[in-house]
């Protein structure tokens, strides 16, 4: 069973607008999913799985093998039996008679496993899919991380600039075109941190589908735009629908299929034989037949029934503990989203607007005399200090999100539009 395309959707809605793949080096995160689902070795790895265990399946399959023989009595010994005037001569056929249905339990049993490897799939790729969308979304962090590096930068310079000419009137001492400079060359530190990091980020997607030097351009979208989810309530009912939760209702079959195969050993299977024997000292021919049963075939198979049935006892609790820990993660993503969202949100419409007013402000009373460089300095090191928490905090609702996404595998979310007010230099 392949992952459903909702669930794909849902991944990328929130990183990037839907887009073909475009020609070149230009890398979309719909290419990236392509690539990984065509190249990643643990994806590739299922159709082996599979060809075993459907040759353990015909293997499950056949009846026990018929056994021809040949005995040859009476014959080469001494005395009376030095010669073959007494020998005998028996050709027989023998076989197995399986009782209770051990044929059918097994298939049954490999049959099920079979069936269970294709939720095991689908969890794989929804679990290469969601380390797919973090690592795109660590390249976009870097991105993004340079852009507010480049503008503060911008606004380090315009300090600068406007420290030497205050320098050069008189205005100010050195030490404040010096301590601009310095601050300068610290926002170009964090543009080349980010810039190191973006190159790091991008060689680690890359890495999923083996490309070693990755000379792609990432075409990403906005972090900033968080979608809308649904409420708790409703995630919380898609997660029973969780591959992780699913592969327990297959395991559970096989779990059954074992038990079934273990009661079958109570019934003590029949070994028969039948053939001809040639009686050489008169020539004669006569039919031989056998049939034998083991005793107590019941008591000895009880310890293989009773270990059957724990397993799948244990199987139940097992699923209760791990519906218990989906469910706490699924209340951990939900609300570091939620708390993550406002943040976002408070910091574009409310906080980053005002900073840059009062950081335009501060910058003309600063150059009429005003105020000191300090307060200045100071909003513009507080504007770009928000802006970077902004992007943080998107940037862990973005991974919530994805979280989100791979417990439920289904498109919750819709658009968003950005919440970047006030951001712009």
């Amino acid at each position: 069973m392949s992952v459903r395309p909702a669930a794909l959707a849902a991944l990328v809605v929130a990183l990037v607008a839907a887009s073909p793949a475009r020609a070149g080096d230009r890398l979309t995160l719909d290419d990236a999913f392509a690539r990984v689902a065509s190249a990643h070795p643990d994806l590739r790895l299922y159709a082996p799985h599979k060809q075993a265990l459907e040759a353990e399946r015909d293997e499950a399959s056949q009846r026990p093998a018929l056994t021809a023989g040949a005995t040859l009595e009476n014959a080469f010994g001494t005395g009376d039996y030095a010669a073959l005037d007494s020998a005998e001569a028996t050709l027989s056929l023998a076989s197995v008679l399986e009782r209770g249905g051990k044929r059918d339990a097994r298939m049954a049993l490999a049959q099920g496993r079979i069936d269970s490897l294709a939720v095991q799939r689908e969890a794989t790729r929804l679990d290469l899919l969601a380390d797919i969308a973090r690592r795109h979304l660590a390249v976009i962090a870097a991105q993004r991380s340079a852009e507010i590096a480049r503008a503060d930068i911008e606004q380090r310079r315009r300090a600068v600039a406007a420290a030497r000419e205050r320098m050069n009137a008189g205005g100010a001492p050195e030490s404040v075109v010096l301590t601009a400079q310095a601050a300068l060359a610290k926002a170009e530190l964090d543009l080349r941190r980010a810039q190191q990091q973006a190159v790091a980020a991008k060689q680690h997607l890359a890495a999923l589908w083996g490309e070693r030097e990755p000379r792609f351009h990432l075409v990403a979208g906005d972090p900033l735009a968080l979608p809308a989810i649904a409420d708790f309530d409703a995630l919380a009912r898609e997660l029973q629908r969780t591959p992780e939760l699913r592969a327990f209702a297959d395991r559970q079959r096989i779990a059954e299929a074992r038990v079934r195969l273990a009661e079958t050993q109570r019934s003590a299977d029949v070994e028969w034989q039948i053939g001809a024997r040639w009686l050489n000292a008169n020539d004669d021919m006569a039919l031989i037949a056998s049939a034998s049963i083991p005793l107590g075939a019941a008591r000895r198979a009880e310890p293989g029934v009773r270990a059957a049935q724990s397993e799948l006892a244990a199987l139940e609790i097992e699923r209760e503990s791990q519906d218990l820990s989906l469910y706490s993660t699924l209340v951990e993503a939900h609300g570091r989203y939620r708390v993550a969202q406002l943040e976002v949100l408070r910091l574009g419409e409310d906080v980053l607007p005002r900073l840059a007013r009062a950081e335009t402000a501060a910058e003309r009373a600063w150059r009429a005399g005003a105020t000191t460089y300090l307060e200045w300095s100071q909003l513009q090191s507080e504007r770009t200090a928000m802006r970077r928490q902004q992007l943080d905090a998107a940037l862990d609702a973005q991974r919530a999100l994805i979280e989100i996404q791979r417990l439920t595998g289904q498109a919750l979310v819709q658009p968003a539009r950005s919440m970047e007010t006030g951001v712009s230099p």
